[in-house]
């Protein structure tokens, strides 16, 4: 956290800037890319070109006195087997999983991606980083995701802090994540 002078109504004021790192991981072909530019970028593309290794992008939020810096890092879906995901993981805060509600698949490996973030990186007081299990593509489809009571206890025993359905076509991803 750094603090620096900023210009408000005339007067000098300390504003108080917040970093963090959060990671976008999941299978190939998910949408983690296109959840990121609708947040980020408020634009949609079906045009599809897989992410090679990482991208980055940034996020800036202001809230009062405050500035926080969201550092979103979009990793490419078949990086967790490769040995680069402990570099890339590393001083994360957070972390989305994301999965397609249309093939099981995807859902299926959300608790490997989990075993290899929870395996390569913690917090400083050793706990897991928070991370938020995410169902994309839910304009296409909701049979993985149509009982909210069985989601809500994957979560609980695969230590998800919570779940959400998004859409980066249909805007819910940004909504989602501004809140």
């Amino acid at each position: 956290m750094t603090n620096h002078p900023a210009q408000s109504n005339g007067m000098q004021s300390l504003r108080k800037e917040h970093l963090y790192k959060v990671l976008v991981i999941g299978d190939l072909g998910v949408g983690k890319t296109s959840i990121i530019r609708r947040y980020v970028h408020q634009t949609y593309s079906t045009n599809y070109r897989a992410t090679i290794g990482v991208d980055f992008a940034l996020k800036v939020l202001n809230w009062d006195s405050e500035t926080v810096r969201l550092q979103l890092w979009d990793i490419a879906g078949q990086e967790r087997f490769g040995n680069m995901t402990r570099v890339y993981y590393r001083e994360a805060m957070g972390a989305f999983i994301v999965f397609d509600v249309t093939r099981p698949t995807t859902f299926e490996a959300v608790i490997k991606w989990k075993e290899d973030l929870d395996s390569k990186l913690m917090l400083a007081n050793g706990q897991s980083i928070a991370t938020v299990l995410l169902a994309n593509k839910c304009d296409q489809g909701r049979e993985l995701t149509n009982n909210g009571i069985k989601m809500d206890q994957f979560c609980k025993d695969h230590g998800f802090v919570g779940w959400f359905e998004t859409s980066a076509k249909h805007k819910r991803a940004a909504v989602l994540l501004a809140s």
